[in-house]
């Protein structure tokens, strides 16, 4: 999947803004593809020359005028295509799994350490998570949502998200207390 996919399918909500499209990426897409704000700027210079969006001007009095930018029916085409292609198996490239690999012959200590911040980290993406499928769901339960509801995927995704951020979360309290059981913190004898 390119950053174009991820953008398109993230201005199919309505016209957002550079701004608003980074805000977007923070409290949904971020679960399942990083892009920093100025890769977000640059592809939507390019979507736009490519025709997959379009932009429009909005004159504003008391602020900077911004652009806001839509799909365009081409936009959409490249996402249906995008769909029907075969999607690509996803795999783990994690540093921090290498530090755990190697936990036997190094110190243990700064190990046990990411391992809690790690979870951290994850434990506070959860409430995130959490906070955002309620409110895509607007008050519905998930039985209900899930039959009935509008805007199933950025749901679906969400959802994969939060497992994800849970399995993160309890592997890495597991991993870390089974190192301190193990080597006290510290040093390996």
């Amino acid at each position: 999947m390119a950053l174009r996919h991820a953008v398109l399918a993230a201005l199919l909500d309505g016209e957002y803004s550079g701004y608003q499209l980074a805000k977007a990426f923070d409290a949904g897409v971020a679960n399942f593809w990083h892009a920093l704000p100025q890769q977000l700027y640059a592809e939507l210079t390019k979507l736009e020359a490519d025709g997959l969006v379009a932009g429009r001007q909005v004159i504003q009095e008391t602020r900077p005028n911004k652009r806001l930018f839509h799909v365009t029916e081409e936009g959409l085409a490249e996402l249906e295509r995008f769909a029907a292609s075969q999607a690509k198996p996803s795999f783990i490239r994690d540093d921090l799994l290498v530090k755990v690999q190697a936990v036997d012959r190094i110190e243990a200590a700064p190990v046990i350490g990411q391992l809690a911040a790690r979870a951290r980290t994850a434990a506070a993406k959860v409430e995130i998570l959490e906070q955002l499928a309620a409110r895509l769901r607007g008050g519905r339960d998930e039985a209900d949502f899930l039959a009935h509801g509008t805007r199933l995927g950025p749901y679906l995704t969400c959802l994969r998200g939060l497992a994800f951020e849970r399995e993160t979360r309890d592997w890495c309290e597991r991993s870390a207390d089974i190192l301190r059981a193990r080597y006290d913190g510290g040093r390996q004898p």
